[in-house]
């Protein structure tokens, strides 16, 4: 039994504690919307109202917040993590964040005597459920091996990929082929109903072959449906793809691709559709080919 502190409660960071909790460890979450812990709670963890109570005598801290500038307030604001936690703490970034920004956090968490795991997440709100992510983990070897019974009881794959700052990098690379994956599957879609094929059948065959993917898998009912209540928002992809953007820049790369949809997830956005599960991506198909939604 583990006394975890679990920082950001919502699509994807709920159901990750909860999994904690049922496990049998002490977990206590914070959320600036307190209404986000109750699941939580009906697991047995407990809410509090501030980073400083939550991290209290913790010898886990998981973190789970949209971007780097609130990673970085989580651990370097007043009465935040670094300011609050246990010495020797073992910090568990689920965050995706800027790479640059995960070995700086890194640097200053030994400063002030933590270890500094950067382990983003794949497999969106339904893999945060089942407990199946996919966890890509940077940082010192000792570290990993230390979370390691923590990060397999919400993830079904666990990969240590090397030190600080790899495991953003490597998120990066994932939400380029995930965002690229989605946009071929939208065009296929709309492809396919104008030339009136059973999509059904088509997306069945499809998914068999070597088009199969875990995007047409989980993402095929989505499109089909024209629902787009989301998993995971086009808002958040779209700044994953700046992240993309920003470290090949740095590297002196060119990503065609990425760059396409880097853009068209801006264009998404300027449409209203940021708030929508990244799958609604298929929208943008549909006004640029001067199909109303969900016309066939």
């Amino acid at each position: 039994m583990t006394k975890i502190a679990f920082i950001g409660l919502g699509i994807m960071g709920s159901p990750m504690a909860v999994h904690l909790a049922t496990a049998g460890h002490l977990v206590t979450g914070f959320n600036p919307t307190t209404i986000k812990a109750a699941p939580l709670v009906a697991a047995g963890g407990r809410a509090t109202t501030s980073i400083a109570d939550a991290v209290r005598g913790a010898e886990v801290i998981c973190v789970m917040v949209p971007d780097s500038p609130d990673v970085r307030d989580v651990l370097t604001g007043a009465k935040g993590v670094f300011d609050s936690a246990e010495p020797g703490a073992l910090i568990i970034d689920f965050s995706t964040i800027r790479p640059d920004v995960a070995v700086e956090l890194a640097d200053q968490a030994a400063a002030r005597g933590f270890r500094l795991l950067d382990a983003p997440v794949s497999g969106g709100e339904a893999g945060a459920v089942a407990g199946t992510l996919s966890v890509m983990v940077g940082g010192a070897v000792a570290d990993f091996d230390a979370a390691r019974p923590i990060l397999d009881l919400v993830a079904e794959t666990v990969v240590h990929v090397g030190p600080s700052g790899s495991g953003q990098t490597v998120k990066a690379a994932n939400q380029l082929i995930v965002a690229a994956n989605i946009q071929a599957l939208a065009e296929a879609v709309i492809f396919l109903e104008a030339h009136g094929v059973d999509l059904d059948a088509a997306l069945r065959v499809l998914g068999g072959g070597l088009a199969g993917s875990k995007v047409l898998e989980q993402k095929q009912g989505n499109m089909l449906s024209r629902s787009f209540a989301p998993g995971f928002r086009i808002d958040l992809h779209h700044k994953d793809l700046g992240i993309v953007t920003a470290a090949a820049h740095q590297a002196g790369l060119v990503l065609p691709l990425g760059s396409l949809v880097a853009e068209l997830l801006t264009d998404a956005r300027s449409h209203g559709d940021g708030g929508l599960d990244h799958s609604a991506l298929l929208r943008g198909v549909e006004r640029r080919s001067g199909r109303a939604d969900g016309e066939n």
